[in-house]
């Protein structure tokens, strides 16, 4: 499903740029996506677009406990830390890892395998995979977003070499 994924990030491009005209035609494209999806979900006996629906339903109703249950959450952090945890029980089961998408951007996957290692004091390797590694987990110990970040750089990068030519 490449086109699922382009359609994601042609749709991210869009609200990042603020372009309002843009995301209107990018999210139909993702909406597409996801009927489309649903359809060959639906062909195959396995749900339908409602199924979908419900589940989301579900899901937002178990992450989301201070709002549909019994816990409390005083503040925005509690939320967050609540949720995290319950994510992290459903797609982890026990493990540190659990299932990590193999198709997200290497940025974000590495961001995600150094918030699910933390704690643990394992020296990074010191090739070059070790150093982009550390660079992410750096990014992210500054509170900046590593893919972002190296967007904003190439991009600076990209309009000097431009000037320049």
């Amino acid at each position: 499903m490449p086109h699922t994924v382009e359609e994601a990030y042609e749709l991210a491009d869009a609200a990042q740029s603020g372009d309002d005209e843009k995301m209107l035609d990018e999210l139909g494209d993702v909406l597409f996506q996801v009927l489309f999806l649903s359809l060959l979900l639906e062909e195959r006996g396995k749900g339908d677009l409602a199924a979908v629906a419900d589940h989301c339903r579900l899901k937002l109703i178990r992450r989301h406990p201070h709002v549909f249950g019994e816990r409390e959450a005083a503040t925005a952090a509690d939320v967050v830390r609540n949720w995290s945890q319950i994510k992290r029980d459903e797609e982890q089961g026990g493990d540190p890892f659990g299932h990590l998408p193999e198709t997200l951007p290497a940025t974000l996957y590495a961001k995600k395998v150094l918030k699910r290692g933390a704690g643990h004091d394992v020296p990074l390797a010191e090739d070059a995979g070790g150093k982009l590694l550390a660079a992410v987990r750096d990014a992210v110990e500054a509170g900046a977003d590593p893919e972002l970040s190296l967007r904003a750089a190439a991009d600076e990068y990209k309009r000097r070499v431009e000037e320049a030519h």
